[in-house]
């Protein structure tokens, strides 16, 4: 890369950027944005608010309507505001930054307060800090650069900072795309520090299923109905169907760690609630169902698939009712390569040091809200972020490093600079 000496002066500069990263980071990691239930969106956007609008970008609130994403079950509350922030650079094509403000639960097992930051062992702890809110650190930190040293970009930054990605039934990046609220190509920041070319991912379906019977003394139990041993021939079904579709292969390329093994669909029983005390017959049964289907498999026949294997196994049963509810959905990704590809890779290669032969495309059996931006009509999608195989994302001690928010930053800021120029090869 040829580096005109105000890029240079501004990559550089994002390292001794490190006061206002932390402070940045320590702001947003206090908002409590969990999904669910997603209560603390409006609070995020606020305080996102603050930070954007010194930088002179445009801010635009959008709500999804109630109807789109409230479950059956209760699980998301709280409205569900999105953040557009679009910074006017004079450039003739738009750049949509794409962050999920929502974290999963803090959970068990910290050794950190998660909800705070956490400086130590060389690492940046607190829920969130991977996933993703390092990551509109580490965008913040590229713009502050480019404007100190007023630089010329190439793309005008939008941000599209949404709700409800971990697993809500209507991500808020779906409702912006579905009603064309922005434009131009997308880089997610769902992905990890990896010198990786996207290859897509998997759609994931959360099914709750919940068997009803009747309560009675145990120890006089002729009136009653058991919902848990009623649901005992529908769980034999799911681990019969279980194998069934763990057979079936993606021609997606697996990842690295794979070792050669190919992505298959996945099925899993990934959650049960019955029952309260030995002296009660149960009379409610909970099941939740996580389905993975490769972009090879249509919805339609995934969705039927499971309606039947459960009808099947229920007939002839002694439960009250069998109730099926769809809580989450994520649809698959299905290649998202495009013009945009090589300049992106040779943007990571300068943040992180990557070699550009080290880049392989290879795909996931983990999902995405990126799929329902493909379904709108944008099917370019770049891939960047923080997560790492050991940063614990999604578990107690979540964490980044200084060096991987500095090397984001710097990516992002060369990808969006007008003067970077990669050389050939890259």
């Amino acid at each position: 890369m040829q580096e005109n000496s105000s890029l240079q002066r501004a990559l550089t500069h994002i390292a001794d950027d490190q006061a206002q990263i932390l402070d940045d980071l320590q702001r947003m990691l206090a908002v409590d944005t969990c999904f669910p239930p997603g209560l603390g969106y409006a609070a995020f956007a606020d305080l996102l608010s603050t930070m954007l609008q010194p930088l002179h970008f445009n801010l635009q609130r959008v709500s999804v309507p109630d109807a789109l994403w409230q479950t059956p079950d209760g699980s998301a509350q709280g409205e569900r505001v999105n953040l557009l922030a679009a910074l006017d650079a004079g450039a003739a094509e738009n750049c949509n930054l794409y962050f999920h403000t929502d974290t999963v639960p803090a959970g068990d097992g910290w050794r950190f307060p998660p909800l705070a930051l956490s400086v130590a062992e060389n690492k940046l702890f607190g829920r969130g800090a991977a996933d993703m809110k390092g990551t509109i650190v580490a965008a913040l930190a590229a713009v502050r650069a480019a404007q100190r040293y007023q630089l010329r970009l190439r793309y005008n930054p939008v941000f599209l900072l949404c709700t409800d990605e971990e697993g809500g039934l209507y991500p808020g990046i779906r409702y912006l795309a579905e009603q064309q609220l922005f434009h131009g190509h997308l880089l997610s920041f769902n992905g990890g520090a990896v010198p990786r070319i996207w290859a897509g991912c998997f759609g994931s379906i959360d099914i709750k299923i919940i068997v009803s019977g009747r309560s009675a003394h145990s120890g006089d139990p002729l009136q009653g109905i058991n919902a848990i041993e009623a649901a005992l021939p529908l769980m034999n079904a799911l681990y019969q169907l279980k194998g069934e579709v763990e057979q079936r292969v993606s021609a997606m390329p697996a990842p690295p760690h794979y070792q050669g093994q190919p992505l298959t669909a996945l099925l899993t029983l990934a959650a049960a609630h019955g029952g309260s005390k030995g002296s009660t017959v149960p009379e409610r049964f909970e099941l939740l169902v996580n389905r993975r289907y490769a972009p090879e498999e249509p919805f339609a026949d995934v969705w039927q698939e499971l309606t039947q294997c459960v009808d099947k196994a229920m007939q002839g049963s002694a439960a009250s009712d069998v109730t099926l509810q769809l809580i989450g959905h994520l649809a698959p990704v299905a290649d998202p390569t495009g013009p945009h590809w090589p300049r992106w890779q040779a943007a990571l290669s300068q943040g992180f040091g990557f070699p550009p032969a080290e880049f392989k495309a290879w795909g996931s059996a983990t999902s995405s809200d990126m799929g329902w931006v493909q379904q709108a009509g944008i099917q370019e999608i770049l891939l960047g972020g923080l997560a790492r195989p050991d940063n614990r994302i999604h578990a107690a001690d979540e964490y980044t490093t200084m060096a991987d928010v500095i090397a984001l930053s710097q990516s992002i800021l060369a990808y969006l600079a007008n003067d970077f120029q990669p050389t050939q090869g890259n």
